[in-house]
């Protein structure tokens, strides 16, 4: 995008795992659970950046990629898996609710665009997050997950926006790769390998871009 201003910004949209939550550990515990189950050797590194990015369907693909029916049987042993015993492994980043509420202060909507899919109900619920937000796309509500434009295009189709009125705050690659799809401005959080001249490390030094006091 052209434009460097951010005075316009009516919609944050948020990518949920490495930028609400620091969910690396979660996601590492249910995904080798998962091969341990199928008898197949603990995740590599490469496998843990994979997961933590895409959906559950695609991972499980990854994970097992040789055999269809494998792959088949490793889900039918993910959907016996109960997300409220992975959830606690999570840990909300630090000031997240204090800038969430400020921006919902100041009139700005907030929205999730996410891969993850029904275990994004959990979380929401476990945190209580629901009232931080008006609107939570998972994989399930789009035919075209991350890095697909869709879930973006629906968010600003519901809340009536332009897409120079909205950015999007994410943490991977596939987050950047989303925003760009869309055309509308990326923020990096935490991440300065995908950063296009906006970065944050902390959630208030979002607020502090979009010009909203933060005491």
């Amino acid at each position: 995008m052209k434009e460097n201003h951010t005075s316009r910004i009516r919609c944050v949209i948020y990518d949920c795992d490495g930028v609400l939550f620091d969910s690396l550990g979660n996601n590492k515990n249910f995904y080798n659970q998962v091969c341990s189950a199928m008898g197949r050797g603990l995740m590599t590194g490469e496998e843990l950046e994979y997961v933590h990015m895409h959906t559950v369907q695609e991972s499980i693909r990854f994970l097992f990629p040789k055999s269809p029916d494998e792959g088949r049987k490793a889900q039918a042993f993910v959907s016996t898996l109960d997300p409220n015993d992975f959830i606690p492994l999570m840990k909300m980043e630090p000031n997240l609710l204090q800038a969430l509420t400020l921006l919902k202060q100041r009139g700005i909507l907030r929205a999730i665009n996410t891969n993850r899919t029904t275990t994004m109900k959990f979380v929401m619920d476990s945190f209580a997050l629901w009232t931080y937000f008006e609107m939570v796309v998972t994989a399930l509500d789009v035919r075209n997950p991350k890095p697909h434009a869709e879930a973006v295009a629906k968010i600003l189709d519901a809340f009536h926006l332009q897409r120079e009125e909205a950015i999007f705050v994410g943490d991977s690659q596939i987050d950047r790769q989303t925003a760009d799809a869309a055309d509308v401005r990326f923020i990096s959080y935490k991440n300065p390998a995908i950063a296009d001249g906006l970065l944050i490390y902390d959630h208030l030094d979002l607020l502090r871009l979009l010009d909203v006091t933060v005491e």
